[in-house]
């Protein structure tokens, strides 16, 4: 409800006065162009006789100077349509269409006062159990209903504030513009009140996200666990954070902002770009079963691969002294070969990485330019509303697969370095769910529990998915597997994984430790002579690399439950620090309950006692043959209350 004192009353007035006004010119103007037309004929027959050439008539001073007045009336009026075309777009579709309007609609103080006299839905995990709520409604000290938030840090990235960038709560709860009061709604003090919303069910699994938080704990990066078969995000956790609480005061949110050292307002899980090192193996090997060479042998030698003359050779890690010899592509995903998967990268060629990249969401650009082009990617998502997937939206990965592109460069992005330097942890979590869906499909993010599943692309038959997932599972539980002791204890447990690690070595800015912002130097321009043209500060780059730890995971690996992308920033090999957290993290997934058993196929419902009895242990059934489809287990509804009734039960 407004206040007596209503601050934006002028601006309405001012806003009602223009819109009438220029309605009003646009309508003079549109007459004046039609009377005048009769005008300038009536005029002309007066002073001219009728039978005067047409060559004449265009040269009388009056015909002439008529003309010019009417194309300037027409232009005039083409202008004044364009302004309020302006208007139009900013105050109807603006919201829906322009993500940087929808991020700064938190400062329009129509919407926050509809937004804070508006009680919102509870938020749920999973569970749907009122106890584990995300964010509920109680009574303060001082009888006010406030909104409370019990796993504030580990949530508020997803959440969002009012301020910045919209996050799960504005998207879902948000005042939409047909429901904001308009001008003559504020001038005249008409009380605008939006309907109560619903209660919200998500995916994620509250305690499987305060153990991702645990996990992360000192560390800079990022978790994304996800359902493969239906596409549930269960956890997502980005690392630093901050509190809801923090940013309800505009100075805090100010100094967080300005933090490029730790970034703790941005999600490094969906916006943050890595070098995704050897996890892109994934991408290149999804890509060699699209193209048919995944049976191809290459020689890995202790005197490197020269993609091209002159180039630089390509070593393995341990340099010439690390030599696998003539291998297939198992061989090299599981003891993760730079050399093998140079060569396959360079055999298949650019054009068929890129379409295999682009079935899992990556973007593939001819050049660096198009692809460093910053976009997000709303349509990944599988979402109820439009508001929730921008909201959500990643940055776009990308690489580069122009047909220009040098073999030393296509080389080393079949390895992930070089053009393939833009991932998100999301991303590579994407191309892990791709692999583990018994399907081969890629299933679209959701975040909502009672939203059906969607696909977002048919990836690979189920076949090819199921020889992945075997391959995936050398490097957990192979003799060489370069993850096979962290994932021993999760192994003695009964459950079989995959997984991938992988290490990047980045360029970092320093920063200053007091104020959190990169050092710089001041850098002087000069010309031919030695002049100097212009004065410019450029950020210092730290000599040391910074070396980040990825692990990819799939669990349990005859019917995938989960598929997983860790990222430790600073981290070093990746079975060192981002392995061991997605161990953990499966671990925990099985005391929760999120590993399961198999459901029947609809095939497998119609077999015999005797043929259901032949199943893995641990209360798995075997594996279904590919092409048929796993039965979803049955999903409790969700709580239809709205907010008011819950807060009535505290």
């Amino acid at each position: 409800m407004f206040l007596e004192v209503i601050p934006e009353k002028q601006p309405a007035l001012l806003s009602l006065i223009y819109v009438a006004g220029l309605a009003l010119m646009v309508l003079l103007l549109g007459l004046s162009l039609v009377f005048g037309m009769r005008r300038r004929r009536s005029a002309l027959a007066a002073v001219a006789p009728a039978d005067l050439p047409t060559e004449v008539r265009q040269r009388l001073g009056a015909t002439s100077t008529n003309r010019g007045l009417y194309a300037l009336r027409w232009l005039f009026l083409i202008l004044a349509l364009t302004v309020f075309g302006f208007h139009v777009y900013w105050a109807q579709y603006a919201e829906e269409r322009n993500d940087r309007f929808s991020d700064l609609n938190y400062k329009d103080l129509r919407n926050r006062r509809l937004s804070e006299s508006t009680l919102r839905g509870w938020i749920l995990d999973r569970s749907g159990k009122l106890e584990n709520a995300l964010a509920l409604y109680k009574r303060g000290d001082s009888g006010r209903i406030v909104r409370e938030y019990p796993m504030d840090r580990e949530m508020a990235q997803l959440f969002g504030s009012e301020r910045g960038d919209a996050g799960i709560e504005r998207a879902l709860f948000g005042v939409q513009s047909g429901a904001a009061p308009e001008a003559i709604d504020v001038l005249f003090e008409r009380d605008i009140k939006q309907p109560a919303n619903l209660d919200v069910r998500l995916t994620i699994d509250s305690e499987l996200q305060k153990a991702a938080v645990e996990q992360l704990r000192d560390r800079h990066g990022a978790v994304v666990v996800l359902n493969p078969q239906t596409g549930e995000v269960l956890a997502m956790y980005s690392n630093p954070s901050y509190t809801l609480a923090e940013v309800q005061d505009e100075t805090t949110w100010i100094k967080l902002d300005a933090d490029k050292r730790d970034s703790p307002l941005v999600n490094r899980a969906l916006r943050s770009y890595y070098i995704p090192g050897s996890t892109f193996k994934t991408v290149t090997m999804i890509a060699q079963y699209l193209a048919g060479t995944q049976n191809e042998k290459y020689t890995c030698s202790g005197a490197g691969y020269y993609a091209q003359p002159g180039a630089k050779v390509i070593m393995d890690d341990g340099g010439p002294g690390e030599v696998h010899g003539h291998i297939g592509v198992d061989t090299a995903y599981e003891v993760s070969c730079n050399q093998y998967f140079a060569q396959a990268a360079v055999k298949m060629g650019a054009e068929r990485l890129g379409q295999a990249a682009r079935l899992i969401g990556i973007g593939a650009y001819g050049t660096p330019e198009e692809a460093t082009r910053a976009r997000r990617q709303p349509e990944i998502w599988n979402t109820s509303t439009t508001a929730l997937a921008r909201a959500l939206a990643p940055s776009e990965a990308t690489i580069v697969t122009g047909a220009k592109m040098r073999p030393y460069d296509l080389a080393i992005e079949g390895f992930g370095q070089g053009y393939a330097g833009q991932m998100t942890p999301f991303q590579m979590a994407l191309a892990a769910s791709s692999i583990a869906n018994l399907e081969g499909k890629l299933m679209k993010p959701k975040i909502e529990f009672n939203q059906p599943p969607a696909v977002f692309n048919q990836v690979m038959s189920p076949d090819k998915a199921a020889d992945m997932r075997r391959i995936m599972g050398l490097v957990t539980g192979g003799a060489s597997g370069t993850a096979r002791g962290v994932f021993g204890p999760v192994q003695a447990a009964g459950i079989t994984t995959g997984g991938k690690t992988g290490t990047a070595q980045k360029d970092v800015p320093e920063y200053d430790p007091k104020t959190g912002e990169p050092k710089t130097v001041k850098k002087y321009e000069r010309d031919r002579r030695g002049n100097v043209i212009r004065e410019y500060r450029q950020v210092v780059i730290s000599e040391e690399k910074r070396i980040d730890s990825w692990f990819l995971c799939i669990a349990p690996l005859d019917y995938p439950q989960l598929a997983m992308a860790v990222i430790v920033e600073g981290g070093g090999y990746g079975s060192k620090a981002a392995a061991p957290i997605a161990a953990a993290l499966v671990l925990k997934a099985k005391d929760l309950g999120l590993l399961g058993n198999v459901p029947a196929t609809p095939s497998q419902q119609q077999q015999s006692p005797q043929q259901q009895q032949q199943a893995q242990p641990g209360g798995r059934q075997l594996q279904p043959r590919p092409g048929q489809t796993p039965a979803t287990p049955p999903r409790p509804a969700q709580p239809r209350t709205t907010p008011r009734a819950v807060a009535a039960r505290q």
